[in-house]
């Protein structure tokens, strides 16, 4: 089995030693992802638009992903990212999971993890 490791350079990635995503098994595997901006919903589009170069530099999309797992430290705080993450996803809809947990600083308002269907390789 091939195992292709995207990086996007962000700090934790050498700091903890993980890459952005792992393309392998027929699957993209993209690591949970925060995003910046003062408000949850700020933070919930800069992460996608993390986890959509992600996905574009594996061959895949957010019409591939099958399954999206959200976690937030207050789970109050998920509902106004629904339209964002309707307007991603549209009919493409994921099976999806929610957390309420700490994240690794409290600055960060929601991350969000992915599993999408990988290209044939060619």
């Amino acid at each position: 089995m091939t195992i292709r490791r995207i990086s996007s350079g962000g700090e934790f990635e050498a700091k903890v030693g993980y890459c952005r995503a792992v393309v392998a098994g027929g699957f993209v595997h993209v690591a949970g992802t925060v995003g910046q901006g003062d408000t949850v919903v700020d933070q919930c589009r800069s992460a996608l638009e993390v986890i959509g170069g992600a996905l574009e530099k594996a061959g895949a999309s957010f019409a591939d992903v099958v399954r999206v797992t959200y976690y937030l430290p207050d789970r109050h705080e998920f509902e106004p990212c629904f339209p964002v993450l309707a307007e991603t996803f549209g009919a493409n809809s994921p099976a999806a999971t929610m957390i309420e947990c700490g994240l690794i600083d409290p600055k960060y308002r929601i991350e969000i993890e992915v599993t999408a269907l990988a290209p044939p390789a060619a």
